[in-house]
């Protein structure tokens, strides 16, 4: 029986799901690559199936997929959810040749991420209007994201027995539900509980233990966090297009400008990989250059 497109993304899916423990965000992502990838197969007319899609068709794949205006970096991203894909198939017997193992990703070359400045980031604290009945709510918000170094979905998924407030850490679920514990300040702890007071105010609250919540008592969605920020960064008047990844970002690179150890920060952001800390490494040049100066004997 050929194997159709649906039954393999519904296999693959429950591969990712169960066995990889993907987050509900990257098994939705490396869906839609293959979704890209059957809406291709399907244009071509050449009833091409999973089983079927050869070296050859994953290279006009691609030429096809390049003239939507994407650039590299998405193409390469799409590439790898095509490649995880077919090594799937091939470990469950479907195919006995992974047609995407010559494929050569674009290049991409190095895309340093935005970052605010510690003036930046306190204006857009500054532009919280406490008096509102989600002040507090958006300061805890701002402050434990960059505290932190959180990714929006561990923030939004936060839950009040995550905070161990005697320890000075809080528990984080990360990608792959993979656990790790992150220091918290006083000062990001002294704006959760100001907050707190505020959330215990609520007349109806569905999601008891999620720390964060929107006006009607539930769990605040990823896209209500970027419109939070958004809007903090106009009132402070800044034109940086940012998100909340951005105090992710600014996390790192602050630590590392102040000395702090690499790994140390590697396991404070979750990464797997010492390479995907080791970019923030690149971002303040001039910051390498100031040490130098302060503190070389020739300088």
């Amino acid at each position: 029986m050929t194997l159709s497109w649906k039954i393999a993304s519904r296999n693959f899916e429950n591969y990712l799901r169960l066995e990889k423990s993907l987050s509900e965000n990257s098994i939705e992502a490396y869906l839609d690559d293959i979704q890209k990838l059957e809406a291709f197969a399907t244009e071509s007319g050449r009833e091409l199936t999973p089983g079927s899609v050869s070296y050859t068709d994953l290279k006009e794949f691609l030429v096809w997929f390049g003239t939507s205006g994407l650039n590299t970096r998405t193409q390469a991203r799409v590439l790898s959810g095509i490649r995880g894909f077919f090594r799937f198939l091939l470990i469950d017997g479907e195919i006995t040749e992974n047609p995407s193992s010559l494929i050569e990703s674009p290049k991409t070359g190095l895309k340093l991420p935005e970052v605010l400045t510690i003036d930046e980031i306190d204006s857009i604290v500054a532009a919280i209007d406490l008096s509102m009945p989600l002040g507090h709510r958006n300061k805890a918000i701002i402050e434990t994201l960059y505290g932190c170094g959180l990714r929006v979905s561990e923030l939004v998924n936060m839950r009040l027995t995550d905070i161990h407030e005697g320890e000075g850490f809080v528990s984080v679920t990360g990608k792959g539900n993979k656990q790790r514990l992150v220091p918290i300040s006083g000062r990001t702890l002294k704006e959760i509980y100001l907050y707190r007071i505020d959330r215990d105010r609520m007349p109806v609250i569905f999601n008891e233990n999620i720390l964060f919540l929107n006006r009607r008592g539930r769990k605040l969605t990823r896209a209500m966090i970027f419109t939070i920020i958004r809007d903090l960064a106009g009132r402070a008047g800044i034109r940086k297009k940012i998100s909340p990844h951005t105090f992710r970002h600014s996390f790192a690179t602050h630590m590392i400008a102040a000395g702090a150890d690499l790994r140390a920060v590697q396991e404070m952001l979750g990464h797997e990989s010492i390479l995907t800390t080791e970019i923030y490494t690149h971002i303040d040049r001039s910051f390498l250059r100031d040490t130098l100066i302060m503190f070389h004997p020739r300088s």
